[in-house]
């Protein structure tokens, strides 16, 4: 039963990707220097490919949670909030922080994908101590 665990968490931590890039997509577009058509919309194509391999990442770093979880003995929906949260604000954030300040990329695209990162990797710790 623990693939549906994972498969629930990496669910909820793609959804919220969903939501939280649809209501920051100006902003991370901006940002990210992303090149737009006259119509608004990024020159190059969202294809369906980018969406599944965004979803196996998000697998794998779910695995390697509930990995992590199970040798540390968290259980609690409370634990597994804060260790979630722990992983995206503390090891995720400054990953993309180091790559986009060697990159010289806006801070706001650190806060923002960190931000995501920091969101989303909660939720799977949640989900993941919920089962």
């Amino acid at each position: 039963m623990e693939i549906l665990n994972v498969l629930a968490a990496t669910l909820a931590g793609f959804a919220l990707g969903a939501v939280y890039y649809g209501i920051l997509a100006e902003p991370w577009m901006v940002a990210a220097g992303i090149k737009r058509g006259t119509d608004g919309k990024p020159e190059s194509s969202q294809t369906p490919a980018i969406f599944a391999l965004s979803f196996c990442l998000q697998l794998i770093v779910a695995g390697m949670m509930r990995h992590v979880f199970a040798l540390s003995g968290i259980s609690s929906a409370g634990s597994g909030l804060v260790a979630g949260l722990g992983v995206g604000l503390f090891f995720i954030t400054p990953w993309i922080a180091l790559n986009n300040l060697y990159a010289g990329r806006p801070v706001k695209l650190t806060l923002i994908d960190g931000g995501y990162a920091t969101l989303a990797c909660a939720a799977i710790g949640l989900v993941l101590s919920l089962f």
